[in-house]
């Protein structure tokens, strides 16, 4: 079994938002398709401080979609529960906000960021930097919804032209939000051109409040740049946890210690893949659980650090990613991190 990291052997640095001590300065975050329970579990396990849910749309998880409350879903073995929510209406956001509380969020977090075209064109997630008063309307129906604390994650804004986060900030801890965090982009560049993390440093001098920066941070190096240059209290971890659930509480400790982040071993990664396959088929049952576990084994092959040629990576992971049953992708699993220097035919033969 691969070695948990306990928090009492990380930094004890970290910082409070609202009444809740996060024990550490780097969280990961809110990701559609990726932070599910399963995740979040394996993530806190190696000492993640902070996971939050997938993003949940307040009305479909009014309604009660099976698909949409799992992604809410409490469990055990996760010292802090924060539940993002989106939507673009104040009754639903209350209703939300309210829902999640029960359900036991620590943090209720507000979707203000996301720029994917299914959202904005709802008029939610990063649509709502179009159009402030509204934004503030839905903080202020969350923070009376709750007595947990609600915090907003958002863009530099919609585009060049409207770089409005530092008065969104500003005016959101007006209507009573704990804590900001910002990616280091407007909506129209989604994830592509350089993250400017300078551009978050005017959102943290427009408020009292933590900010997070977001946005491109996968090492000790661009975690420092990223706080240096936005002056922000902690950072967040998107694309950068992909295949790595371990990188925030890694990084984390290379910022107390200012030396190279350490990641685990070949060995340590076939167990914590393993351990992750295991829980993901525990909650959703074997078909689901595989079919929603194929896109972390991908990402746990391409970041894996061994000899092997692109063309044997590329084969191994389609060969494993078409596979049906669950006992073959664990068995196939260990035959290729046993062999360190395959042919692409033979990557899988056990």
């Amino acid at each position: 079994m691969w070695t948990m990291v306990s928090r009492s052997t990380l930094p004890s640095v970290g910082f409070h938002i609202g009444d809740v001590h996060i024990p550490g300065r780097v969280l990961t975050a809110p990701m559609t398709g990726v932070s599910d329970l399963p995740f979040r579990r394996v993530a806190s396990k190696l000492g993640a401080p902070y996971v939050a849910t997938e993003m949940v749309a307040c009305d479909s998880f009014a309604a009660g979609r099976p698909d949409v409350v799992r992604r809410a879903a409490v469990g055990d073995g996760l010292p802090l529960t924060i539940i993002q929510l989106v939507g673009r209406e104040a009754h639903w956001i209350a209703k939300g906000a309210a829902m999640a509380t029960a359900a036991g969020a620590d943090i209720i977090d507000i979707n203000m960021g996301c720029p994917c075209k299914e959202v904005t064109g709802a008029a939610s997630g990063s649509a709502l930097m179009r159009d402030l008063d509204h934004a503030i309307q839905l903080i202020e129906a969350a923070v009376a919804a709750t007595p947990r604390p609600v915090t907003v994650k958002m863009r530099l804004g919609w585009d060049d032209a409207t770089k409005n986060a530092p008065e969104l900030a500003a005016r959101a801890e007006e209507a009573g939000a704990k804590a900001i965090t910002v990616h280091g982009r407007t909506r129209q560049q989604f994830y592509n051109g350089a993250v400017d993390w300078r551009g978050v440093a005017a959102v943290k001098a427009a408020t009292r409040l933590p900010v997070i920066v977001n946005g491109d941070v996968t090492d000790g190096h661009s975690a420092r740049e990223a706080l240096a240059q936005s002056g922000a209290d902690a950072i967040m971890i998107g694309r950068g946890a992909y295949g790595r659930p371990w990188i925030a509480s890694a990084i984390d400790r290379a910022l107390e210690t200012d030396g190279d982040i350490a990641e685990p071993n070949l060995r340590m990664r076939l167990d914590i893949a393993l351990d992750h396959l295991r829980d993901s088929l525990r909650f959703y049952g074997d078909v689901l659980g595989l079919k929603i576990f194929r896109k972390h084994l991908g990402w746990y092959i391409e970041k894996a650090p061994w000899p092997i040629c692109a063309d044997a990576r590329r084969s191994a992971k389609s060969q494993l990613c078409r596979l049906e049953s669950p006992a073959e992708v664990e068995s196939g699993l260990v035959a290729l991190w046993s062999n360190a220097h395959p042919s692409p035919g033979a990557l899988l033969a056990h």
